[in-house]
């Protein structure tokens, strides 16, 4: 099979889990009432079921990875909501390239696709038309319905292949990366620091602190700061007064049994014969030391993958259970029975049932639906404070009247501390201006909160006297640090009048060999490999001063495997991002050539239906 017959069946493959796990998603036959597409791409529909099926999967995402719910109100924020428009809008206009370049699919390629797909097979492994029409009915769609969308697809994967499949970057891209990647040097390295000083450097007089604070005005300025005072709620502030019901706890721990009781386990490995006979002979080979497990896997055609059973329960292994289980320690059993016929058994470690009990995880159950309770009753009072606001109420009203508490903060940019530590918090406090009205917001942890910017400070120095430690901190920094430049710049002139190194009474780094990502500290890396053989420089990291010289310049290793694999890597991804901006390019090409309307009243129904 050609690569690219194996490129396209793979996006053949992924688009048909994709439309499966879309369809179990979403219930969108009667999305949006009437109205059927949020929009057109040329002649083509973008259709209002493809957009919330898209939109919807996204959110469910995002919603997996943070751990709780996202408003479509955040989804907007996050971008996602624009993410799933795009995505749908691309998918569109290559459907309507499709249709004007006439690619179509056959039957038998859309019949092949039906039948192959595990979602319809029936118990014996072969597809099932029960199966396949009962699928389709809980997913709101009929077998025309389906297969049009599987021609669709497919088609649609043939142009997406035609344009991305093939690219490769030219061979002296891959030279350059080798080169860069792989040069090496060689050079020897002095450290001065200020333990290398004669005499400390002591404190700034008066003049020279006021020279430094007049030099650094803005590391002595005070960012615009927002007075802030705001009122929030969170779970955690609710959860001394949430009280869990016992039964509820219990019928959690029921409920995720399976994650608290294991039973007893086996490591096996299963090796299936036609006969029992053969089976038998089989194992007199082993026991006689004429063959080892291996070697019989290995006879059979097969590899230990193949026999491999993982962990598996006296349950899971059907009749060869008891067999199995009665085993003390590893090794090897049969020919005993099993579902696939007469087989030899290896056992190669034995796991203990395991119990978490009730009690061993109570409180943690009890925080979980605390928390979850908490977060209910946020939301279930989000409309009551929006009212008391909307008539009127100032924050310090809603502390008083609700369980929301006041606070005050003085907001600037890199500010985290207390409630600056949300997200949400900054994005507003970043945005809010004196006199706005104040909304009710939701937190990252289902909590809510409003703010009112009472003033806005603007820039402004800071008083030497409050940072004068600063001041003499930094003068004391850049005084050591000008000494120990004096000094490599003495070290350098004896160097470069021929002094050789072991002539120098400092101590002295000779470094092998070595490529960019060899050098130590890294910093020195571009200095390292900008200079020539025999060069020497000065350089000033982090309170150190180096001298380097530069011993041999060496051209890459050629018996070096690393290089030539990350040469290799890095040669792909640039030809995987030049496929996936030509791909950009046409999409956007087409849109251009087809032209693109959307009804913006057809999305915003989409997103009033969502949660």
């Amino acid at each position: 099979m050609s690569k690219a017959k194996k490129t396209g069946n793979f996006l053949v493959w992924a688009i048909l889990v994709l439309l499966i796990a879309g369809l179990g998603g979403f219930g969108v036959t009667n999305f949006g009432g009437g109205v059927q597409r949020i929009g057109t791409v040329g002649d083509t529909p973008i259709t209002v079921d493809a957009y919330a099926r898209e939109l919807q999967q996204r959110i469910r995402a995002a919603e997996q990875q943070i751990g709780s719910q996202i408003p479509i109100a955040q989804a907007q924020a996050m971008g996602i909501v624009d993410q799933a428009r795009g995505r749908v809008i691309t998918t569109t206009a290559l459907d309507n390239e499709v249709s004007r370049l006439g690619i179509s699919v056959s039957d038998e390629t859309v019949k092949e696709e039906v039948l192959a797909y595990e979602a319809f097979q029936g118990p014996d492994g072969q597809f099932d038309r029960e199966t396949y029409g009962f699928v389709l009915e809980q997913n709101g769609m009929s077998e025309a319905e389906f297969e049009d969308q599987i021609r669709t697809e497919t088609a649609r994967t043939i142009l997406q292949g035609a344009i991305v499949t093939g690219v490769r970057m030219p061979g002296v891209y891959g030279d350059a990366l080798y080169d860069y990647l792989g040069a090496r040097r060689s050079y020897a390295l002095i450290e001065l620091t200020a333990d290398e000083l004669e005499r400390p450097v002591g404190q700034p007089d008066q003049a020279e602190i006021e020279k430094v604070y007049e030099a650094n005005t803005e590391r002595f300025t005070a960012p615009e700061t927002k007075r802030i005072t705001y009122a929030w709620m969170t779970p955690d502030m609710l959860l001394a007064t949430i009280e869990v019901d016992e039964t509820a706890l219990r019928d959690l721990y029921q409920q995720r049994i399976e994650e608290y009781v294991t039973p007893e386990r086996r490591l096996v490995e299963r090796l299936a014969y036609p006969g029992r006979e053969e089976a038998a002979a089989a194992k007199a080979r082993l026991d006689a030391g004429e063959a080892s497990f291996e070697d019989l896997v290995k006879a059979r055609g097969l590899s230990l993958n193949d026999v491999d059973l993982g962990d598996v329960t006296r349950d899971d292994l059907g009749p060869a259970g008891d067999a199995v289980f009665a085993m003390d320690s590893p090794g090897v059993i049969g020919p005993v029975e099993t579902e696939f016929g007469p087989a030899l058994i290896r056992m190669n470690a034995v796991l203990p049932a395991q119990e978490t009990t009730f009690q061993e995880v109570r409180d943690e159950l009890k925080a979980e639906l605390a928390a979850d309770r908490a977060r209910r009753l946020i939301g279930e009072s989000m409309s009551n404070i929006r009212d008391k606001l909307a008539a009127g109420a100032t924050l310090e009203d809603l502390a008083d009247e609700t369980q929301m508490e006041l606070g005050q903060i003085r907001y600037f940019d890199g500010q985290d501390q207390g409630i600056a530590g949300y997200e949400a918090f900054r994005a507003a406090a970043t945005e809010a201006a004196v006199g706005d009205f104040p909304e009710i917001i939701e937190l990252e942890d289902g909590g809510i909160f409003a703010l009112r910017v009472d003033e806005v400070i603007a820039p402004q120095k800071r008083p030497l006297a409050e940072v004068r430690d600063e001041v003499v901190a930094l003068w004391q920094q850049q005084e050591t640090t000008r000494r120990l430049r004096d000094r490599a710049q003495a070290i350098k002139a004896r160097l470069d009048s021929g002094t050789a190194l072991d002539a120098l009474a400092v101590p002295v780094e000779q470094v092998p060999a070595v490529t960019r990502s060899g050098v130590a500290p890294a910093s020195l890396s571009s200095t390292v490999f900008d200079l020539t053989e025999g060069e020497t420089a000065v350089v000033a990291q982090d309170g150190s001063v180096f001298v380097v010289r530069v011993n041999k310049v060496l051209p890459p290793d050629a018996d070096d495997a690393a290089t030539n694999r990350i040469k290799t890597t890095l040669q792909d991804q640039a030809a995987q991002g030049a496929a996936q901006d030509m791909f950009t390019y046409f999409a956007q090409a087409m849109l251009d050539r087809a032209g693109l309307t959307l009804n913006e009243s057809a999305i915003n129904a989409v997103h009033a239906q969502l949660p």
